[in-house]
Formats: structure tokens, sequence, C-alpha cells
């Protein structure tokens, strides 16, 4: 299993963890992706459970994904990892209920002040058609390539504010 390159997320007052998960956690985790990005898949291509949990899986055991966690309940998961000269964003996913409410960009402004503090780039990618490209825009995501399913996105190092 290789989950190198794995960046320490510490946790965000005053009310939000982060805990790495292993393969124990890997069925919690496809749930939180199939809720988050299950419906922008199957409006494409519809929803196959068995396709699915394989390419979860593959992603999942190669990546050191974070559960995100409040209270003790599991929100969503991200992975923040160095690739490269950068950082990469992958897997962040949010449960619905949870989503809408400013929890997304709370995580991501946490995430991308660590790779401020080191003047990283942050790279992630993108369903064409899910509207979290949005958010990324408006966090200085830019885009930086696409095809027909996928968006890929990069921020450039922030200079010192």
């Amino acid at each position: 299993m290789n989950r190198g390159g794995a960046m320490d997320i510490p946790d965000l007052p005053p009310d939000i963890a982060f805990h790495p998960l292993g393969p124990d956690d890997e069925t919690a985790a496809f749930d939180i992706k199939k809720a988050a990005l299950g419906p922008h898949v199957a409006a494409h291509w519809g929803w196959d459970d068995a396709v699915q949990a394989e390419f979860h899986r593959r992603r999942f055991r190669a990546r050191p994904v974070m559960a995100i966690v409040r209270d003790g309940e599991m929100l969503g998961t991200v992975c923040l990892q160095r690739s490269g000269t950068g950082l990469r964003l992958d897997e962040f996913y949010l449960l619905p209920r949870w989503q809408r409410e400013g929890l997304g960009t709370r995580i991501l402004r946490h995430c991308l002040s660590l790779a401020d503090a080191e003047r990283l780039p942050v790279g992630l990618q993108h369903l064409a058609w899910n509207p979290v490209g949005t958010l990324y825009r408006r966090h200085g995501f830019v885009e930086a390539g696409r095809d027909d399913t996928i968006v890929y996105m990069e921020r450039p190092p922030q200079p010192d504010r």
C-alpha cells in the first residue's frame, strides 16, 4: 500500500479534527464518496456499485485519506499529499447534509494555508459537470487542462499576505 507523501493536517479549531483512515475504514469512505459524488456520476453514466467500489478501492489504498470529524461524527474525507514540487488535494468529499454550509470552504482554506506556509502550488481535479469547480475558482484555482470528463486545476503558491 503506497500512501507516502501524506501531509499531516492539523485540527481546525474549534471543532474539526482530521484522522488518518486505514483499511478498516474503506467502506465508510466509500459510503461518503457515494453520497457526495454519486449523483454527479449517475447523471452521466449511471451508478454501478461494483465498478465504483473497485475504482474507490484502488484510489483509497493508494492515497493517505483522512476522515473529517466533528464531535465523533465522520462528516467527510480529504487527502492532501506531496506530489512533485507541490501538493495534491484529492478525495475531498462531504456528506450532502454538510454541503453548502461553509464547512467545505473552511476545510479548503485550512488545507491551502498549509500549502501557503510552504509556498507550494496545489493541484486537483474534478468531474467537468460537478459544480464544486466554482468553490475552487473562488479560492484561486485556475483550469490547467480538461477533457470530456475531468477538469484539472492548479493554484499557484500565494505570496505573503
